[in-house]
């Protein structure tokens, strides 16, 4: 599937069907490796000059808009598609490829009368494009707030000894809770193991000789316990932090591990079912947010062609995809087949001939742009 077309149009002075033949017939003999395809535009409502004029300043800006929605869900695609280990999917409208449905467009009357006025086919693009792109943000902000409390939540799992929950790690019968007693856990630098190990007794007047287990260790620090009187837990916690121990809180309570453990595992479906809602949500407005733009492609052309060539309309419109090695010789082309007149005129058109219309950069004697499908 090429990824990047031409959408042009010509002045025609017989007939389009003759002009065709002739396109058709140099391009198969001077550039056969380039797509050719006539892009079937409906005679839609010129209504005035100045109304056209005001609306070709703003389609340009539009077309930026429209395209950068359509490229935002599909990126948005590829990001839930990779995630979720998905094989990447053809996008469509309404089952159809994209590619085709651009190559074989066919206008959407009942959605576009083409008896409206420009403006308002433009108007009620913009609109109908603008409310799916907050629909996006919405649900992307949902689905990425349940991926953050979830990422948070892994990363105290499996993070170092000093922030990592640690409620998986210690055992009931690791900790002594009494009347008197209490047992701490402290972090410990592994580099600092043997000097815990031969001071830990003697810290305070009340520490449990030989009561230290080592119950758990990682890359930087290992995980002990102490046991001692309650009374002097809170000097045993200053005097283990100014050696560089640190003394994790920690309540052994099987009901927040429960609690924890069904947080966890409701955020995990909650994501599951959000980024599956997203993607095929995803899957539908880049389909409608894709139409939408190829109809917005279809009045620019139009409107282009008319302000260039004149009244009645009398154009024919192509879609072509030439590959980047032919493209220089398809523009010489596409520049035969115009009026030798009109062709001067637009090469020095820098000298004081009219510029391109609707922002592009590059002067043709006739109407073009590019649809860049990703």
């Amino acid at each position: 599937m090429a990824s990047r077309y031409w959408v042009a149009s010509f002045p025609v002075q017989n007939s389009a069907s003759s002009l065709w033949s002739r396109l058709q017939e140099s391009i198969s003999k001077h550039s056969f490796d380039t797509s050719l395809y006539r892009f079937n535009i409906p005679n839609l409502r010129v209504g005035t000059l100045d109304s056209l004029l005001a609306l070709s300043d703003d389609l340009y800006k539009s077309n930026t808009f429209v395209e950068g929605v359509s490229h935002k869900i599909r990126r948005q695609i590829e990001e839930l598609e990779r995630v979720s280990g998905v094989v990447s999917s053809s996008l469509t409208v309404d089952g159809v490829p994209v590619d085709s449905y651009l190559t074989r467009f066919v206008w959407d009357e009942a959605k576009y009368p083409t008896m409206s006025p420009l403006k308002e086919i433009v108007d009620a693009i913009h609109v109908q494009v603008s409310r799916i792109e907050d629909d996006l943000k919405v649900r992307v902000a949902e689905y990425n707030n349940v991926r953050s409390q979830l990422n948070a939540i892994n990363r105290k799992q499996g993070g170092s000894l000093a922030v990592r929950d640690l409620s998986n790690l210690v055992k009931p019968q690791d900790i002594v809770a009494s009347e008197h007693l209490e047992t701490l856990l402290a972090i410990v630098p592994k580099y600092s193991e043997r000097d815990w190990l031969s001071s830990y007794e003697t810290l305070t007047t009340y520490v449990v000789p030989r009561s230290s287990k080592k119950l758990y260790e990682d890359n930087e620090y290992a995980l002990h316990t102490v046991t001692l009187f309650r009374r002097d837990a809170d000097n045993f916690r200053n005097k283990a932090r100014e050696r560089g121990f640190q003394i994790r809180e920690f309540e052994h309570n099987p009901e927040t591990q429960d609690n924890r453990k069904q947080e966890l595992e409701k955020l995990m479906q909650d994501q599951e079912t959000l980024r599956s809602s997203l993607l095929q949500w995803c899957y539908a407005s880049y389909g409608e947010v894709f139409s939408s733009w190829m109809h917005f492609c279809a009045v620019r052309l139009f409107a282009e062609s008319i302000l260039r060539y004149g009244l009645p309309p009398s154009f024919l419109s192509v879609v072509l995809s030439p590959s980047v090695k032919s493209e220089k010789k398809v523009r010489s082309i596409l520049e035969e087949l115009c009026d030798s007149r009109n062709s001067t005129f637009w090469k020095y058109e820098e000298e004081g001939g009219m510029a391109g219309l609707g922002g592009d950069a590059d002067a043709h004697p006739y109407a073009c742009f590019t649809i860049n499908l990703v």
